[in-house]
């Protein structure tokens, strides 16, 4: 597809896709958090819960970075 390999649109997707998807989800978090007037500690309730799992996916990255794994 106009001259990239599966891995190479694999990549961009894992990378740059599931990147844009969490950033939306981190808006969706935060106009609920508006919404709902949850307050500063409702806010920081949300995010942990909801946001949570968004950690491991970037620990991810930063572990292959800084111990040079491709």
């Amino acid at each position: 597809m106009w001259g990239f390999t599966e891995a190479q649109i694999s990549e961009f997707g894992m990378t740059f896709g599931i990147g844009a998807g969490i950033l939306f989800m981190l808006f969706i978090i935060g106009q609920l958090a508006w919404e709902s007037k949850a307050g500063k500690f409702g806010t920081f309730v949300l995010f942990l819960g909801l946001a949570f799992g968004f950690v491991g996916f970037l620990a991810k990255y930063l572990i292959q970075y800084f111990m040079g794994i491709k």
